[in-house]
């Protein structure tokens, strides 16, 4: 089970975003993002990724573009930077993951 932590327009997820917890995560992260115009993901503390949770990514995105409100990743580990270097989507997170990146570096 994952853990997350939830401060208004922030989540930060911990330990597996696989298909075993996509369904969970899912359900919290639709409502952040209709709940807020500004919404913030931080995958930072994530061990496990895989395709599903790369699915609920790009949902994640997709749907924020189509309600016309921001969202980006304020931090990524090395387990989602892999995949998404591996699917070749990592430019389609564009100046997010570049910040995500930038913030991994720092720390």
């Amino acid at each position: 089970m994952p853990k997350k932590k939830e401060q208004g327009n922030h989540l930060a997820i911990e330990g597996e975003f696989t298909i075993y917890t996509v369904g969970e995560l899912k359900e919290q992260i639709l409502g952040a993002l209709l709940a807020n115009d500004e919404f913030e993901m931080d995958l930072s503390a994530v061990e496990e990724f895989d395709a599903a949770g790369l699915q609920l990514l790009i949902m994640t995105k997709k749907g924020a573009s189509a309600l016309n409100r921001k969202f980006r990743l304020t931090g990524c580990s090395a387990a989602v930077l892999s995949l998404l270097d591996l699917s070749g989507l990592a430019s389609f997170f564009g100046d997010s993951l570049t910040y995500a990146k930038s913030k991994e570096a720092i720390a």
